[in-house]
């Protein structure tokens, strides 16, 4: 994957218990009218107002959904890592299938090198399949609610389009679990979540799985109902853009994965009449002795020209289309973070108007009111710094994307060049017939 971004400037390693109470320091009069949304939700005007530009000049459309702050940080690459911060490394390898009497799979090495206190080795390799990695990243999406949670590949492909054990999916579904694991990896919050380490360092996860189960169900009961049917008036006006944003992206994007799907169909048909195309040129310069060396030569050619396309279209298939995809899958899980912020809300909103409502019998906002506030807040805070930090992400591995992509199709016109050119001489050299 990319290099992974600077560190988030949010909670941190901790958890929400353990972050501080946005009304601690606040008195009754700071806090203003109940119902009136946190700053936070609003852009900072003071940046907002201003004209942007890159150092070479050019200006930039302040018009994005994203944050200002954000922005500012955007125009920076991260390429300069700090390599020495980093205390958590994994990767996935080694893929091998089992075939058992009732089904057959396949599973990947995850390897783990750490410095990490949490963790009582330094290193760890266990063998994991793929209802593994999904165990792991639905009990972060229940255990972390306020954080994006990285996508997984799809589960299942369209029977008799691709091959599940065959070589080329089986790695390009390994490049894909471990892009996953290294942006939990990356995180500052999620790489701390005890369900995590047990991913990583578990020999059997199976009682894990098991230990799980009934709380699980008991929880998505309670989220189901926890706003009691009460309906958000209105998004925050920044959280508002950014689900308009994803609306645009993901629509944007699942164009160019459809088009680009196409244009590899196109070419893999070409390539097939490029195959026949070739040899035809062999047998008639078989029948003309006087002609054989030049039609050698253009059939050759044509060979030349197979293999480039061929290795074109691996290339889009293996390095452009996946990570598509995983962006579009991505866009899926920040829009169903942003459902979860909404219920937060919703519940929060509920509870003002239930106070407004008993006002004469309770002066003070009740406890569980302000920890409703705090939820918000949290919430609010996580969403917009995981939000950033996809964005800084995405322009990285969409720069590295299209960058790979010219290079490629570079190659790929210059072997066709070379290879037509190298068949000039082989013309220009026969003598004219008279």
């Amino acid at each position: 994957s990319a290099g992974a971004p600077r560190p988030l400037p949010s909670s941190g390693p901790k958890s929400l218990r353990e972050m501080p109470h946005p009304l601690a320091t606040s008195s009754s009069e700071e806090m203003g009218p109940a119902l009136t949304p946190s700053p936070d939700l609003l852009l900072p005007r003071s940046i907002a107002d201003k004209d942007l530009s890159l150092p070479n000049g050019t200006p930039v459309d302040t018009s994005s959904p994203a944050s200002s702050s954000s922005l500012l940080n955007r125009l920076q690459l991260d390429d300069d890592l700090d390599g020495e911060t980093r205390d958590l490394f994994v990767t996935v390898d080694d893929p091998k299938k089992h075939v058992c009497t009732m089904e057959t799979y396949i599973t990947y090495r995850v390897t783990t090198k750490t410095t990490r206190a949490e963790f009582d080795l330094p290193e760890y390799s266990v063998r994991r399949r793929y209802q593994d990695f999904d165990w792991l990243r639905n009990k972060l999406e229940e255990s972390q609610p306020t954080h994006l949670i990285p996508p997984l590949p799809e589960k299942f492909v369209v029977k008799g389009v691709v091959d599940r054990f065959s070589e080329e999916f089986v790695e390009t579904r390994r490049k894909a679990l471990d892009k996953f694991l290294k942006r939990i990896t990356d995180h500052p919050v999620l790489s701390f979540n005890e369900h995590f380490n047990v991913f990583l360092t578990a020999k059997d996860l199976n009682a894990y799985k098991k230990q799980g189960m009934a709380l699980l169900s008991k929880m998505g009961e309670s989220v189901k109902y926890v706003t009691g049917g009460y309906k958000l008036r209105s998004r925050p006006l920044e959280f508002a853009a950014i689900g308009e944003y994803l609306d645009v992206f993901s629509l944007k994007l699942g164009t160019i994965d459809r088009i680009a799907q196409r244009i590899i169909k196109e070419q893999l048909e070409y390539l097939v009449e490029l195959r026949e195309y070739g040899p035809v040129y062999s047998t008639w310069g078989g029948l003309e002795v006087e002609l054989s060396e030049p039609l050698e030569g253009v059939s050759a050619c044509i060979g030349n020209c197979c293999t480039a396309l061929e290795e074109l279209s691996e290339d889009m298939t293996e390095d452009f289309l996946p990570v598509l995809r995983e962006y579009i899958l991505y866009s899926e899980s920040m829009k169903n973070v942003l459902k979860k912020r909404d219920q937060v809300q919703a519940e929060y909103e509920a509870k003002l108007e239930a106070v407004a409502v008993k006002k004469e019998d309770r002066p003070k906002v009740p406890t569980d009111v302000e920890k409703c506030q705090d939820r918000v807040e949290c919430f609010n805070a996580d969403l917009k710094a995981d939000m950033e930090r996809w964005q800084n992400n995405k322009r990285q591995d969409f720069r590295q994307l299209l960058m790979g992509m010219a290079d490629k199709n570079i190659q790929y016109y210059e072997k066709c060049l070379t290879a037509w050119e190298s068949i000039i001489p082989l013309l220009q050299d026969k003598p004219e017939t008279k």
